[in-house]
């Protein structure tokens, strides 16, 4: 079984958003692998490790992301989670991609990595902390012409059948999804704990070879990407408003009343 598994380098959540010419700063020194990715990864290799022996032997779980050097960070620490492979898309053509820019070029990564061998599966955490869009994998099925299985909770292959079964929640419902492989899933947060590195993963990690990609290595128009394919762009961008001053209110036997009228009076209600 092979699969692609999408990750992506993200600013700390906890640390100040900064814009420059529109797009999110993203420095190295306040950016880790997006936590939910680590789900998406965890999802991949629990699927390697159901099947047989012998085809378990013969998988392959590639990281795959879209970034500038940066991204390094995010592949690194899938490779101490323990994928096979790593590989990274950096062109300067792809800087300011929207979400289809993404796809487009996440998508001809995978097409690239099936013309070497079959991809079974391509596996992709639910969002990404840094844009919350949540699209990309129903974009990456739709343009790969694959079913794509979204927010699963809980997943089982069918090893003998070659397909993939879902649960995930709805509402206030949940259903039960099947598609055969090849597929596109997303995982949600809830489908598992990601493993913590060993120390031998976490050693081996920091010299294992991470491929390079191009737009041109992958047959990528530069017009359907980055700025200049972009079908959204940011208009402007102003920092986080300080925190105002604390009111504090001393609960004398009205102290509904007192949050009652904080609520109304600034129009939170």
């Amino acid at each position: 079984m092979r699969i692609a598994v999408l990750v992506k380098y993200v600013p700390d959540i906890s640390s100040d958003r900064r814009f420059a010419d529109g797009r999110v700063v993203r420095d190295p020194a306040e950016g880790s692998l997006n936590e939910l990715d680590e789900n998406a990864v965890e999802a991949a290799l629990r699927l390697v490790e159901q099947l047989p022996e012998d085809q378990r032997a013969a998988s392959e779980v590639v990281a795959l992301t879209v970034a500038p050097p940066p991204g390094d960070l995010a592949l690194r620490k899938a490779y101490q989670m323990g994928v096979d492979r790593a590989v990274r898309v950096t062109d300067d053509a792809l800087a300011g991609s929207d979400y289809f820019g993404t796809t487009t070029a996440l998508a001809a990564a995978v097409r690239r990595l099936e013309a070497e061998a079959p991809v079974d599966l391509v596996v992709t955490g639910m969002a990404a902390l840094d844009g919350l869009g949540s699209v990309v994998p129903a974009l990456l099925a739709a343009e790969l012409g694959r079913p794509g299985l979204t927010f699963a909770k809980t997943v089982k292959l069918d090893v003998a059948a070659g397909a993939l079964t879902i649960t995930r929640e709805v509402d206030d419902a949940a259903e039960t999804l099947r598609a055969p492989l090849p597929a596109v899933l997303s995982v949600a947060d809830t489908a598992n704990t990601p493993r913590l590195p060993n120390f031998r993963l976490i050693m081996a990690a920091r010299t294992k070879p991470i491929e390079e990609w191009t737009a041109a290595d992958l047959g990528v128009d530069p017009a359907a990407v980055g700025a200049a394919g972009a079908r959204s762009r940011t208009l402007r961008a102003a920092p986080r408003p300080p925190r105002g001053e604390v009111e504090l209110v001393v609960d004398k036997g009205e102290g509904g009343k007192a949050l009652a009228d904080f609520l109304i009076r600034n129009d939170l209600v």
